[in-house]
């Protein structure tokens, strides 16, 4: 079977929250959900509400979910792409941003190159790169982390070890943390680094209360921004 034979896979990313400006996503997005059927997504209720509010005509009982997330067995992913092996092109739904990226998706995607299925990407937002952007860190030498260890003793490590990467390669040091523990993230941030390192911030980004500041650990022990339970990335940098 050839690829022009199979289905195609389509990775969809959503808004990053509820209040997320409405130009964030793409007219070919909504396009693109208005041809599909087929589905794999993170949560079932929220994909329908997702795709419901982008396509409000489209047929809800057509639609197909396979469910992506902490508790599917990892023996039963390749079977989610039986469909595109069937010539049926299928979405990858992400539950905020870009699937794959900080996303059980890409383990899918994974899978769909194995099998010579074409994966498509689609234009959207992504909190990291769009934190990035607005940072005026290296953004031409960086690294995302995703989660830290949460015990403290190795969490301490871990931010001292990469400020000295961060300054030797000159390198800006991204990551990710649960939103309950964002301002405890913050603490240890400000306790493990050097004051002149930068730290940037971006908080609810692309929502009404977008948030983003880069600013030194010593300006930042001045400040105490609400972090509490909102998306975050953090990204520093020593000079």
């Amino acid at each position: 079977m050839t690829n022009t034979q199979k289905g195609k896979i389509f990775l969809i990313p959503a808004p990053l929250g509820e209040n997320a400006h409405a130009e964030t996503m793409p007219i070919s997005v909504k396009d693109k959900i208005e041809e599909l059927d087929y589905f794999i997504a993170e949560n079932e209720k929220t994909a329908r509400r997702y795709i419901k509010q982008i396509s409000p005509n489209k047929s809800q009982p057509n639609l197909k979910f396979w469910i992506l997330n902490k508790h599917t067995e990892s023996s039963e992913i390749p079977s989610f792409l039986n469909a595109c092996l069937d010539g049926i092109d299928m979405g990858l739904l992400s539950e905020a941003g870009c699937p794959g990226i900080a996303d059980p998706g890409a383990e899918v995607v994974r899978i769909a190159h194995e099998k010579e299925i074409q994966v498509v990407p689609l234009v959207g937002p992504s909190s990291i790169l769009l934190t990035m952007m607005s940072s005026g860190l290296n953004g031409q030498n960086f690294a995302f982390h995703g989660y830290l260890p949460i015990d403290k003793n190795e969490k301490k490590q871990h931010i001292k070890r990469l400020e000295r990467i961060s300054l030797e390669q000159n390198q800006a040091q991204i990551f990710i943390e649960t939103p309950y523990r964002n301002e405890k993230f913050f603490e240890d941030l400000k306790q493990n680094l050097h004051p002149s390192t930068k730290l940037c911030i971006g908080c609810e980004v692309t929502q009404k209360n977008e948030y983003i500041k880069t600013k030194t650990i010593a300006e930042w022990k001045k400040i105490k921004p609400d972090l509490h339970k909102k998306p975050a990335i953090f990204i520093f940098q020593k000079e």
